[in-house]
């Protein structure tokens, strides 16, 4: 016994302390202090440049990274002196390469969102003059899925993409140190096009050779002049080639790398080098296929974005495979790989690039993180009040929990934003669940009369199974939001997955472990526990079917409302600018005015939503104000501003139409996701059960779900890009609460209950066993919610109010949406224990009661 409480010990600090060092530092830390403590051999020189970096730093405290780069250029200091180890051999800008190493090793680990913390914007232009106008506009569309698809595998989450006006698109990323500044430019401009290209060589004998043409300057028609630039045998290698101006192939394929569903990085088997290896779709296959077979001895070059990287012989007819190698490092070669998966239609440039401050004013996000840590607080005070003891026990559980879960999210590199912190508050809401299940068993134990040794074994041990089901049914639903879903979707499963996960161990591992050191000890001798929820015998079954037609009739009224505020086209009314996309308005100041002030003068103006930015250009330093608003509201937002601001003289610089930040893409993929989600659901409900268990749970989350969407539209709210995590928590949220009451009715089953009753009884008292359970667990993510819809403004308010209906409406429809489909699916078994009462009573014979 010892040993087992040891080695759990053991693991449990290791994940503590592994968490610990995942979130430390929490926050950016001095990056003067940091450069100066990390460096080494300090001398004069090194010392004279610290003195420099301060004068600066106390002239421009708001460019600390700028200030130090322009003290090393001013003193003409090589850095590698000081930072042996920071930079690479064959670095080709050591200096910086020394300054990124150093702001990485400052940044702190909680990576905060564009509303928290701000970042950095990027106005991009496509060139679109050489698409005909019906392609344009798909141009745009196309590379707005590619450009999010590009920042997905750059690693930065949450960003913002939007198109404004016809050929421009902004990208707004947060949190970027200056190395992930110059890869996100990198990434952005990077067009991939991979093109084939035949070298030439002489048709008939007596034709000049390539070598003699090029040293003539002929090229011959059909070619064009082109370098290629390797290393051979140790040393730089540059040959001069005639490749064909078209590339290779039938005339339907003008580039291939719209035929490359996949790239990756490999090394080279001889010098380990980095090489990009591809793979071709079927099609592109069959052409590659058709290419080399037709030009077997030829010289064939790979010419990515304009430039030959290799030009090897054709030994053989290629299908589906290839090898692109070049004089990459290993960043480049990475970078090419993310952007050739993912290749523009159309050349981008960057036209403008600016720092934004967080869209969130200082009131909004100190209301946010109170809310939420009222919350939080409210669900800890509540679980010691009831459960004494054993509540201090579970909220330890609970802190390890949110450790955990922030500890993965930061090694993850996951951006915190405010709906995230909400989100964050409604996991420890709802992990009390596990807790609950296991101190209600323990509570029926108790009542047996059995010591608290075996009281603990057997509560362990009976709530496992309904834990275990209850999450993974969960988890499943999270595994297919993160293989199908994009973006946020995306992000939100890996999070979902991430916390449960956490909730499990901490409940089944850390809890038990503390239950079985006190009994160690000697000093669990009893466990008082409050009793809000009595034993009940409700024949909730016998009223099931009225409430499951008038939950429906209430989903029928907001499904009207929802198409009447044009719920069924995005430019809807239902819709916010996240969704529909608005006006963007940009003005130039003479005074800042404080975003909270901003936000309630906007607000008084009839304008429901706005996302407010403080923006400085990167090139000429100069600040903008820009106010994103819904379509022909911009005016509207200016005329208010200069009539209550006149000392800010606020002047237009212009208003353009931006699209929507959730694009159709996500929306599909979170659709897609969703319904395999509930495909999965149902298999592994009915694998553990049965097939009716599973329609009924499938149809109660669908049920919740569309309830929740319809009530969130009679409130009059617009919908938002956190409001469809909101909805995806509902769905987890749903399916727990159902699995729970579902596997009591499976163990009453087995236990012989429905010879001794009908399968309404069973079910009846399966509901009433679990009443207490589920009221306690929708009663701590209530008041979690609660606060932060009643503290909380804007977006966190609307997310607790779509989350507070998904609760009642989660809870409810375990009870008479869920067990009703399952009790009509057995109706037949129902109406023959309803005979056999009949026929009993009328023999004077009174059957057992379950």
């Amino acid at each position: 016994m010892e040993n087992k409480l040891l080695g759990r010990s053991l693991l449990i600090l290791a994940i503590v302390a592994l968490s610990l060092s995942a979130l430390w530092p929490p926050q950016d830390r001095d990056l003067v202090a940091t450069f100066e403590r990390t460096a080494t051999q300090k001398d004069e020189a090194f010392t004279k440049l610290t003195d420099a970096i301060r004068k600066k730093q106390a002239a421009a405290p708001d460019r600390t990274y700028g200030n130090i780069r322009d003290a090393i250029e001013e003193q003409h200091l090589d850095l590698r002196k000081y930072f042996p180890k920071f930079a690479a051999k064959d670095s080709k800008n050591p200096n910086l390469d020394i300054l990124a190493r150093v702001q990485k090793l400052n940044a702190g680990k909680i990576r905060l969102g564009l509303d928290l913390k701000g970042g950095t914007s990027f106005l991009v232009e496509l060139d679109v003059t050489k698409l005909d106008e019906f392609r344009r506009p798909e141009a745009v569309a196309q590379s707005i899925e590619v450009f999010r698809k590009r920042v997905d595998k750059f690693g930065v989450a949450e960003p913002v993409i939007q198109p404004v006006g016809d050929k421009r698109i902004l990208i707004q990323l947060p949190g970027l140190t200056e190395a992930d500044k110059q890869n996100a430019r990198t990434i952005i401009q990077k067009t991939a096009y991979l093109e084939f290209k035949l070298v030439y060589q002489p048709e008939r004998e007596g034709d000049p050779a390539m070598e003699d043409l090029i040293q003539r300057n002929e090229i011959p028609p059909g070619y064009e002049f082109k370098e290629l630039s390797e290393t051979r045998e140790g040393q730089p290698y540059t040959e001069k080639l005639l490749v064909t101006q078209r590339p290779a192939g039938p005339p339907a394929q003008p580039r291939t790398g719209r035929y490359l569903p996949r790239a990756s990085v490999v090394g080279d088997q001889m010098t380990g080098s980095p090489q990009i290896a591809y793979k071709f779709d079927s099609e592109g296959g069959k052409l590659f296929c058709e290419i080399t077979k037709a030009n077997i001895g030829r010289r064939l070059a790979i010419v990515l974005d304009g430039e030959v990287k290799s030009a090897p012989v054709i030994r053989s007819a290629i299908y589906g495979n290839g090898v692109i190698e070049g004089q990459f490092d290993i960043k480049e070669a990475y970078t090419l790989a993310n952007t050739l998966e993912n290749p523009l239609e159309a050349p981008a440039k960057i036209l403008e690039e600016r720092g934004v401050d967080p869209s969130l004013g200082r009131n909004n996000i100190e209301s946010g993180v109170r809310a939420s840590l009222i919350g939080a607080v409210a669900v800890l005070v509540f679980m010691i009040i009831y459960y004494w003891r054993a509540g201090i026990i579970a909220n330890i559980a609970l802190s390890m929990n949110i450790l955990v879960l922030m500890g993965v999210m930061c090694t993850l590199g996951s951006t915190l934003t405010m709906p995230g912190i909400a989100g964050i508050v409604l996991t420890i809401g709802m992990a009390v669940d596990a807790n609950v299940l296991i101190y209600e068993r323990i509570r029926e134990e108790m009542r047996q009369g059995k010591s608290m040794r075996a009281v603990i074994e057997a509560g362990f041990a009976k709530a496992f199974s309904t834990i275990i089901d209850s999450n993974l049914t969960t988890i499943l639903a999270a595994i297919i939001l993160i293989l199908l879903g994009s973006g946020s979707v995306k992000g939100f499963g890996l999070t979902l997955t991430i916390g449960i996960a956490a909730n499990i161990f901490t409940a089944v591992v850390v809890t038990r472990l503390m239950f079985d050191f006190k009994l160690q000890q000697g000093w669990l001798n009893k466990l008082g526990m409050m009793r809000l929820v009595p034993d009940t015998n409700f024949d909730f079954m016998g009223k099931a079917k009225w409430w499951f037609i008038a939950s429906w009739l209430l989903i029928a009224a907001g499904t009207v409302n929802f198409v009447n505020r044009g719920g069924l086209h995005l430019n809807g009314e239902v819709y916010g600018v996240d969704f529909a996309g608005g006006d963007a308005l940009t003005m130039t100041f003479a005074q800042r005015v404080n975003v909270d002030r901003l936000d309630s003068t906007i607000s008084a103006a009839g304008v429901r939503e706005s996302v407010i930015q403080y923006q400085k250009s990167v090139a000429t330093g100069k600040e903008l104000l820009e106010i994103k608003v819904g379509y022909e509201e911009g005016a509207k937002v200016e005329a208010a501003l200069q009539k209550t601001f006149p000392e800010a003289q606020f002047t237009r610089v212009g208003i353009e139409r931006v699209g929507p930040t959730v694009g159709l893409e996500i929306l599909k993929s979170a659709g897609w996701a969703i319904f395999w989600g509930l495909i999965m659901i149902l298999v592994y409900v009915m694998f553990r059960s049965e097939f009716s268990f599973g329609v009924g749970g499938v149809v109660a989350t669908v049920h919740d779900v569309l309830m929740t969407i319809g009530w969130y539209c009679l409130s009059g709210r617009e919908f938002s890009a956190p409001i469809v995590a909101a909805i995806l928590t509902i769905i987890g949220y749903s399916i727990n609460d159902t699995i729970v009451v579902f596997d009591r009715i499976r163990e009453d089953l087995k236990l012989g209950m429905l010879g001794q009753s009908s399968y309404k009884a069973v079910m009846n008292r399966a509901i009433n066993q679990t009443l207490s359970r589920t009221t306690l667990t929708s009663f701590t993510t209530f008041i979690a919610t609660f606060a932060l819809y009643w503290f909380g403004t804007g977006v966190v308010q609307d997310f607790a109010f779509c989350f507070l209906v998904g609760i009642i409406t989660g809870t409810y429809s375990s009870i008479f949406i869920a067990s009703p489909i399952v009790l009509f699916w057995h109706r037949r078994e129902q109406a023959i224990a309803e005979q056999r009462g009949k026929d009993a009573k009328t023999a004077g014979v009174e059957l057992p009661k379950a």
